[in-house]
């Protein structure tokens, strides 16, 4: 584990780089392939539909991972992560189209503790609403 980020050079407040993460149906279909998870309400609409969802909607787990990316990206070795947690709060839906959808993602030191670790909070938006709530992981820096 060795961040890139030094603990000396952050302050409370630090805004990490913004990202801006495409998420379509073939996006859905490779993470499903990878992760195993089948659920139906990831592909098709009628079933999303039918269980009172507006479409198919992306895997909670897969917009997780996608959110801690801002943290990796910044710290530079994902080993560097070593607490990461998140309320899933509402979904990521993903229209049958080319386009697909956004997944904005921000987010800050709001803590700098003990042995060279530091909080960060994460915001996570689709269609400019948050989607994780309580997003934050804690990293451990050089």
């Amino acid at each position: 584990m060795t961040s890139t980020i030094k603990f000396a050079d952050i302050a409370v407040g630090t805004e990490l780089p913004s990202a801006r993460y495409p998420i379509d149906r073939l996006t859905l279909v490779k993470y499903a392939g990878a992760s195993g998870d089948f659920n139906t309400i990831h592909w098709n609409e009628r079933i999303a539909t039918e269980v009172g969802l507006p479409n198919v909607i992306a895997h909670g787990m897969l917009t997780m991972a996608m959110a801690v990316r801002v943290v990796t990206d910044w710290v530079g070795d994902p080993g560097a992560v070593i607490e990461y947690g998140v309320r899933f709060t509402r979904p990521v839906v993903v229209p049958n189209d080319d386009a697909g959808v956004f997944l904005e993602v921000t987010a800050k030191v709001t803590d700098l503790l003990e042995a060279n670790r530091a909080k960060i909070a994460i915001t996570a938006k689709f269609d400019d609403q948050t989607v994780l709530g309580r997003a934050q992981a804690i990293v451990q820096l050089t």
